[in-house]
């Protein structure tokens, strides 16, 4: 009984919740009945999926822009003051391929505050975004990212630095009525 309650608050969450057009709505839901760690000035705009509930913690003024995708079966950490994108693709699951049963596993991800993810991006399982760095949009990002750096590509390569600046000040404060 307790797996059935599990998948109909997600099938809530992504088939009803992600088209309510009010993000204060979406957040109580995520935070009281999905049970995701998300700090005051965050936003969830409309449109996104997810894959569990629980396994989700997100830093204070930190977005996620519409219709992204999060696989949340592994742990995911996103910091504070992150911008990702719309349509950016977060995996935290994958199949041993050399196994005889297919066997599914969990890698958690973690993305860095101040970091930004641009769209259509995608993170595989187990990568770390470091504090500051971006994702160029499309990039495939299939190893760490370290602090400050700047990646592109498929698979993601590192074209430069981010200008190195400890005193980051700008906060990533959405107010949109509708979304």
């Amino acid at each position: 009984m307790k797996g059935l309650l599990s998948e109909f608050r997600l099938y809530l969450c992504n088939h009803w919740i992600k088209h309510i057009p009010s993000n204060r709505i979406r957040l109580w839901y995520y935070r009281n009945v999905m049970q995701f760690n998300i700090e005051n000035g965050s936003h969830i705009f409309m449109g996104c999926t997810f894959d569990s509930a629980k396994n989700l913690t997100i830093g204070r003024n930190s977005v996620v822009n519409a219709n992204c995708r999060i696989d949340n079966r592994g742990t995911i950490v996103i910091g504070e003051n992150v911008s990702i994108s719309n349509e950016v693709c977060i995996l935290t699951g994958d199949h041993d391929m050399d196994s005889d049963d297919f066997l599914g596993r969990d890698h958690p991800v973690s993305i860095g505050s101040y970091a930004w993810i641009g769209t259509r991006a995608m993170i595989l399982p187990g990568v770390n975004v470091g504090e500051a760095a971006v994702v160029g949009a499309g990039a495939v990002v299939t190893r760490h990212v370290h602090p400050f750096d700047v990646v592109a590509g498929v698979p993601a390569r590192k074209i430069r630095e981010r200008a190195f600046n400890k005193a980051f000040k700008y906060s990533n404060d959405y107010k949109r009525l509708f979304q």
